[in-house]
């Protein structure tokens, strides 16, 4: 359950929990708008996020046999 919370609960609040309060904002960052901005970083946070949950929980599942007669 924590893996679905990290992988997909975190960016989605990320991204649409808060895009009320994003789109609200007249903020420029580097000349940039704010909700670009913000949809940009939340690009790079969900890989970050995705590699966390494959590192803690999915790497250390065994390989299923495809050489199998």
């Amino acid at each position: 359950m924590l893996r679905y919370l990290i992988g997909i609960g975190l960016p989605y609040l990320g991204v649409i929990g808060v895009l009320p309060w994003v789109a609200a904002q007249d903020r420029f960052v580097f000349g940039v708008p704010f909700i670009y901005m913000w949809i940009f970083t939340w690009f790079l946070l969900t890989s970050a996020c995705l590699f966390t949950c494959w590192r803690l929980f999915d790497r250390h599942l065994p390989e299923p046999d495809t050489h199998a007669s």
